[in-house]
Order: structure tokens, then C-alpha cells, then sequence
């Protein structure tokens, strides 16, 4: 059996492409469908928050997506299906705002259909994607291509966000169902050509085993596979979360992820409010924050780049780094809250987003690693549970960043101690998250440990700086 062969920079930016069409019907629904929700049809805040909030707990079966690619060992028809499915998503979620105009309780019912699928529509795409690159993307070039994958995503934000913004002008129900519809056929067009023979053959016995009957087939796979392929997902499951380098890996997404996306809410009503600033300089605040937050992938991605890998630093120090001077970032903005306008607010929000892009990306660049090293045969599982452990905090982190800014705020009275209050717990969640990256670091050099066990007495500076 040959090794599959490594993705070059056009098959990575083919699926860059397709995280581009995933980011553009994901934002679309996110925020323009959330504004007319709220704005032309005076529906509650309420509203659209749940929905957001309710795609995310559908990303739960993510582990289950992951399993299911597993099984079948080709990543190319989950991506496929899933961007189906979410494109289909898109447009009945569309279909159901304008729905709510005429008919609310009918057009929600049909909105909470629409975010299931959306929900389904990126767990199976991105976390078949994901898979992929892990699978198929050499060890110098993950950083990078992580980089390059997460900006084009980026860009189809931005990019889809400015020109529905002009085509949907002046607004009508109508136009928005053609804009959504076209939106949602021009993704899948996009996908189907660039996953177009993008994978090829998984390998030379996967690709054989179509034409053999089921007991050659069998007889052909090693034991070990054979037995894998037997057991149920509940079992597979169990065993991906009882590796202890795995589990770390789990509570490190979850606490770096909350602390990231529950300042995302909070940010804007805190500068406005105790800075003064109008709601066009926090819109410019926000704006700095996430330019500064491309600087720091920018910054991985050089780091972990061939020729210079290890000169600035290893993967797993810019992982550990970003979430202790995230940390320090968000203990700059209590004392914003407690001293007030005399603070450097700009170059303050401008670290955090530094840091926050370095351990992101870190963080991608690490489970791509992570995901394979335990055996291909369970990757899908293992990024599934990674992007449910995502998921559950992005859809927690907003509903608790927000509330518990107000229960600081009912408690405590006082504005600056009560962003305090809430920069200083998120502070904590990061410290936390840096602690789990260490403890993730340390199985690395276990391992490293025993495959060179003289190492143990006198270890190689080179072989430490490896992890």
C-alpha cells in the first residue's frame, strides 16, 4: 500500500475555497437575516439569538460526522453532502424570515428546520474538511495552510457580506429569496469544482476493494482494521476520549474557544460606555480588533512555515503563548474598566487580537497534528470531538458573555466593575486554557521520550524543541 500523497498549495487553496462558501451562507444567516429579523420586521434580539445559539448545539453530532467518514475512508462526499445540505439550509432559513412576516409561528417552525440543517450542513463539511488536511497536508506546511484556509474564509465573510449588503438594497422579501437562492446554487457549483477529483483514490487497497467481493475485501485489510470497522460509534467514542493526550486537547478547545467568543459581544457596549466612543468607532474598534487578529495567524504561519519552522518558536509555544498573552490582554481591559479613558484602549484591543489569531491557528495547526497521531483510522472522531467541544463553546460563550455582564451589572451597579468582573473571568478561562496547551505538550515529549529513550538521562535539546 503506497502513501497517499501529500496536498500542495492548489489543492490547499481548493479547499479554501470551499470554507469560503461555508462562511458565506454561514454569514448571511448570521447576521443579515439576524438584522432584518430584528430591524424590518421588529421581531425580539431574542430571536435570532436562539436560532444562532441552536445551530450550534446541532454541531454536536460532529463526532458522529467524523465517525462516519472514518468508516467510509473518503472525506470528498461528506464535504459534498454537507455543503448540500447546508446550502439547503441557507435558503429555507431565508425563506422562513420572510415567512415570518406573514405567518410568525409558521415561519419560525420552518427556521428552526432551516438551522438544523445548517447546524448538520457544517459539521459534515468542516469536519470532513478538517480530517483531510490533517490526513493530507505535510507537517511543515499546516500552520500555513491553516492560515491560508481560515483568511479565505475570511475573505468569503467579508466578500459575500458587502455584496448581498449592495444587492439586497433597497430590501424586499423577494429579492432576498433570489439572492439567497443564487447564493446557495453558486456554493455548491463552487464546491463541486474544487472537490472535483481532489481526493482521487484513498488508497491502493481501498480503491481494489470495489471490485472484490466482500470476503477477499476482508480477508485483504489487516485485523486490527477489521475489528475497528466492526465496532459502533458509542464504543469508538469511548475509546478517542479515553486517550488522556485527546481529553487535554478537548478541555483546551473548550476553554480557550469560551474565553474567546465571550468578549466577542461585550467588546463594542464596553467601549462605547465607559470610552465614550460613538457606535462608527466601535464598529473601527471591532474593526482593529480582527485586522490585529490576522496579524497573529499571519505571524503562526510564518513560525510554522519550512524554512524557518523552530526559529520562532514551535507550534506548541505560540499555542501556549497566545492563550497566557491573551490572558494578559484581557487583564489589561479590567484595568481599562476600572481607570477609564486614560487607558490605551486601541493598543490594548489590538494585543488581544494578535494573540488570539497566534493561538488559534496554533490551535488548528495541532489538532491537523493531533488527529492522525493516534492512527488515521479514528481522525474523523477525533476532530469531531474537537469541533463539537468548539461548538458548544462558541454557542455558550455569547449567551454567557453577555449575561454575565448584566448580572454584574444588576449586582455590582457600577459599569467599570462590572466589565471588570467579566474581563477578569475570561482572563482566568485563558490562564486555564494555557495550562491545559502545557499538559497537551507533555504527552507530546512522552512520547518523544520513548522513541528515544536515551533521551530520558540527557534529552536532545532538538528533540524538546520539537514539541
Amino acid at each position: 500500500m503506497s502513501p497517499l500523497p501529500m496536498f500542495g498549495w492548489l489543492h490547499i487553496a481548493r479547499l479554501g475555497l470551499v470554507q469560503a462558501c461555508m462562511g458565506a451562507v454561514v454569514v448571511v444567516t448570521t447576521s443579515t437575516l439576524n438584522r432584518i429579523m430584528v430591524v424590518e420586521l421588529a421581531l425580539p434580539a431574542m430571536l435570532p439569538g436562539f436560532l444562532v445559539g441552536f445551530h450550534y448545539l446541532v454541531q454536536m453530532v460532529r463526532p458522529r460526522m467524523g465517525f462516519g467518514a472514518d468508516q467510509g475512508r473518503r472525506c470528498t462526499p461528506w464535504m459534498m453532502g454537507g455543503m448540500f445540505v447546508l446550502a439547503l439550509g441557507g435558503f429555507l432559513a431565508s425563506l422562513a424570515t420572510v415567512w415570518m412576516g406573514q405567518e410568525l409561528s409558521h415561519g419560525i417552525a420552518l427556521a428552526i428546520l432551516a438551522f438544523t440543517l445548517i447546524g448538520f450542513g457544517v459539521s459534515a463539511c468542516g469536519t470532513s474538511l478538517l480530517v483531510l488536511m490533517s490526513k493530507r497536508v505535510a507537517e511543515a506546511r499546516r500552520a500555513p495552510a491553516a492560515t491560508a484556509v481560515w483568511m479565505m474564509m475570511i475573505v468569503g465573510f467579508a466578500a459575500t457580506a458587502i455584496t448581498v449588503g449592495k444587492l439586497l438594497d433597497p430590501y424586499s422579501p423577494a429579492r432576498l429569496l433570489e439572492i439567497s437562492g443564487g447564493l446557495s446554487l453558486l456554493v455548491v457549483l463552487i464546491s463541486c469544482l474544487s472537490l472535483w477529483n481532489l481526493e482521487g483514490p484513498v488508497d491502493s487497497a481501498a480503491s481494489s476493494a470495489t471490485h472484490l467481493p466482500h470476503s477477499l475485501e476482508m480477508a485483504a485489510a489487516p485485523s486490527q482494521a477489521q475489528s475497528e470497522m466492526k465496532q459502533g460509534f458509542k464504543k469508538t467514542l469511548h475509546m478517542v476520549w479515553s486517550e488522556p493526550q485527546a481529553k487535554a486537547f478537548t478541555v483546551f478547545v473548550f476553554l480557550s474557544m469560551l474565553a474567546y467568543s465571550s468578549q466577542d459581544l461585550i467588546l463594542e457596549p464596553f467601549a462605547g460606555a465607559l470610552f465614550g466612543l460613538t457606535p462608527g468607532e466601535t464598529t473601527q474598534l471591532s474593526g482593529l480588533h480582527h485586522s490585529a487578529v490576522l496579524c497573529g495567524m499571519l505571524a503562526v504561519a510564518l513560525a510554522g512555515s519550512g524554512r524557518v519552522a523552530g526559529r520562532l518558536g514551535s507550534i506548541q509555544s505560540w499555542m501556549v503563548g497566545g492563550c497566557g498573552v491573551s490572558a494578559l490582554a484581557m487583564l489589561g481591559l479590567c484595568l481599562a474598566a476600572a481607570y477609564g479613558p486614560p487607558w490605551p484602549l486601541k493598543p490594548n484591543v489590538f494585543l488581544l487580537g494578535v494573540a488570539n489569531g497566534a493561538f488559534s491557528i496554533a490551535a488548528i495547526a495541532t489538532m491537523m497534528r493531533l488527529a492522525t497521531q493516534g492512527g488515521e483510522q479514528h481522525a474523523g472522531t477525533r476532530m469531531g470531538l474537537w469541533g463539537a467541544s468548539q461548538a458548544m463553546a462558541f454557542g455558550l460563550g455569547g449567551l454567557l458573555g453577555t449575561a454575565a455582564s448584566d448580572l454584574a451589572h444588576f449586582v455590582l451597579e457600577a459599569q467599570g466593575t462590572a466589565y471588570a468582573f467579566v474581563f477578569g473571568f475570561e482572563s482566568v478561562m485563558f490562564v486555564m486554557a494555557a495550562a491545559c496547551a502545557v499538559w497537551v505538550g507533555r504527552y507530546d515529549l512522552q512520547k518523544a521520550l520513548r522513541r528515544h529513550p536515551s533521551s530520558v538521562v540527557s534529552p536532545r535539546k532538538d528533540l524538546i524543541h520539537e514539541y
